[in-house]
């Protein structure tokens, strides 16, 4: 981890932020999109974050963007403007070497700095990993929505967690 720098995000980010989103798109439950969105759509969403002033880090290695994270709304409409929802995701090479803790852990803390007060994660059940990571940052689950979305001809159940900032 000592080769690990976050900084904030920039605009030359977006290719390599979209290349593991699309990871997880095309490999893995952790996403509910069905297919990439693209580039146009990952640069629009990541800049109207930063025209908010949202928390958006990236972790690098060599170089290299390794991860990626951010708090941003939870919901649109304004009684949720203290509420933040967090993503993390990590290039599959990443994974497994406690980088996603050090990322979440950064969001928490910019999170708070922005003037959130409450943090939300919405994971898919079989995602244990992710789901040990919020609770092991003090995360705690709120709610079991079973059947919520279905990807790869499956089923899959949705856990959201919160914790106060």
């Amino acid at each position: 981890m000592t080769d690990t720098i976050l900084r904030p995000y920039t605009s030359t980010d977006v290719a390599p932020i979209s290349r593991i989103y699309r990871h997880y798109v095309e490999h893995s439950v952790a996403t509910f999109d069905l297919e990439f969105p693209g580039e146009t759509f990952m640069a629009e969403k990541f800049g109207h974050m930063v025209d908010l002033g949202h928390p958006l880090i990236v972790a690098e290695r060599a170089g290299e963007v390794v991860g990626y994270a951010y708090a941003s709304t939870y919901r649109p409409r304004p009684a949720y403007r203290f509420t933040c929802e967090d993503t993390v995701y990590l290039a599959p090479e990443a994974v497994g070497q406690g980088l996603g803790q050090v990322l979440l852990g950064a969001v928490i803390e910019e999170a708070r700095a922005f003037g959130f007060k409450q943090m939300i994660a919405v994971i898919t059940a079989e995602g244990e990993a992710s789901v040990a990571l919020h609770r092991k940052l003090g995360f705690d689950v709120i709610g079991l929505h079973p059947k919520l979305g279905l990807k790869f001809d499956r089923w899959l159940d949705i856990v959201h967690m919160q914790r106060a900032l």
